[in-house]
């Protein structure tokens, strides 16, 4: 017998989805279905690359702030460009988001390019080198080497060091042959499970010195793209952890506390991705309204270049760009464009400017100002002005 099988008996590689509630299956069939949705979406291509950039950051940020990074969102998307010069005193938090930012890219390279997505012993060291790459580390600490002595979270006493080594050989091979989804359905479902609990055993044996959290959530980042979730969406889990740390952290103590009941844990983190899914689809089809809104207005404007048609399509585009209805009071203002096409004209052209938009069913006029009517566009939407 191994010492673990008496100190951690609920590390028993083992999970009976026959014990997954009706909710759980649904949400889980949220996922798969929503992921599809964004897998498929048309987007330009910059927007595209600022929504993979935007999830990017939050992904990297989020697995670091768990661990007491401070940076902003902000900061580190400035850090991608390679424009965040932090002082000396600060530099490591940078490089905490670099070592992040690089592993992601190197796992999406190695995956886009068709390479085995089988997991190691081998890659569980490598994924622990890159997150303390460059950093200060405790005495006694080797990135990639697994501890040789007794470490703990708080007050839980992670797997005995002897059987390390062990363990991770026994969870690559489980998770390499028991959640292949059946009959090649449900690929994503099954990869979600995989990713999950991959995250739940690597936090109960803590393996290495330090960065243990950092790699169980690059771990769930690496089995999530495999399963097929679109990149931008693989960062939620990391991104819901961060955002419920306190939850998080309970039910990482309540999964061991049970005796190795991972359901509700599964739950919380599904939950998670879900409602991360859903404001990330509320996203893409923001831009995606905005996209076809924009070429909408050039259509009902085609052939039409006097300097007031010009002037009137202007309006329209900059009141688009409006996060709020705009007061009459503040159009002639809205732009440095709209403020010289409106210099020496009087509060009339406004006014007649508007009721041509209005006419065209292009504008609506509310209490808090006025309005582009981008719902028009809403194919299958019942039609009603916003009140």
């Amino acid at each position: 017998m191994r010492t673990y099988e008496e100190t951690h008996p609920w590390i028993r590689f083992q999970l009976d989805l026959r014990q997954f509630d009706y909710q759980l299956w649904l949400m889980l069939g949220e996922a798969e279905s929503k992921c599809q949705h964004i897998s498929g979406v048309p987007l330009l291509p910059g927007v595209a690359e600022m929504l993979h950039q935007i999830y990017l950051a939050k992904g990297a940020l989020a697995t670091t702030a768990i661990e007491g990074n401070t940076l902003s969102e902000a900061e580190v998307r400035q850090r991608l460009k390679g424009q965040l010069h932090l002082p000396p005193s600060k530099e490591y938090l940078g490089q905490e988001i670099d070592n992040i930012v690089q592993a992601c890219n190197r796992i999406a390279d190695e995956i886009f390019q068709g390479r085995s997505t089988d997991l190691d012993v081998e890659s569980f060291k490598a994924d622990n080198r890159q997150v303390l790459k460059g950093l200060a580390v405790a005495e006694g600490v080797e990135p990639g080497v697994i501890r040789t002595y007794s470490v703990g979270v708080g007050s839980y006493r992670a797997a005995p060091a002897e059987d390390c080594e062990y363990l991770l050989e026994r969870l690559a091979a489980w998770l390499n042959q028991d959640f292949a989804p059946p009959g090649g359905r449900y690929p994503i479902a099954f990869g979600l499970i995989k990713a999950i609990v991959a995250h739940l055993y690597l936090a109960w044996i803590h393996p290495f010195g330090d960065g243990n959290g950092r790699l169980a959530r690059l771990m769930e980042f690496r089995i999530l793209l495999a399963a097929g979730i679109p990149s931008a969406a693989a960062h939620l889990l990391s991104n819901h952890y961060n955002q419920t740390r306190s939850e998080y952290y309970r039910q990482l103590e309540q999964a061991s506390r049970s005796g190795g009941d991972v359901i509700p844990f599964v739950r919380y983190a599904v939950q998670g991705f879900v409602d991360g899914l859903t404001e990330q689809l509320q996203l893409i089809r923001g831009q995606q309204l905005h996209v076809h809104w924009v070429n909408f207005i050039h259509d009902q404007f085609q052939g039409r270049e006097s300097v007031t048609d010009i002037r009137r399509r202007h309006l329209l585009l900059d009141l688009t760009a409006a996060s709020a209805p705009v007061p009459v009071a503040n159009v002639r203002h809205i732009s440095p464009r709209m403020a010289e096409a409106y210099a020496g004209k009087t509060e009339k052209t406004i006014q007649r400017d508007l009721n041509e938009l209005e006419r065209m069913d292009l504008i609506t006029r509310l209490p808090a100002g006025v309005q582009v009517r981008q719902e028009r566009l809403r194919a299958f939407l019942p039609r009603r002005r916003p009140t």
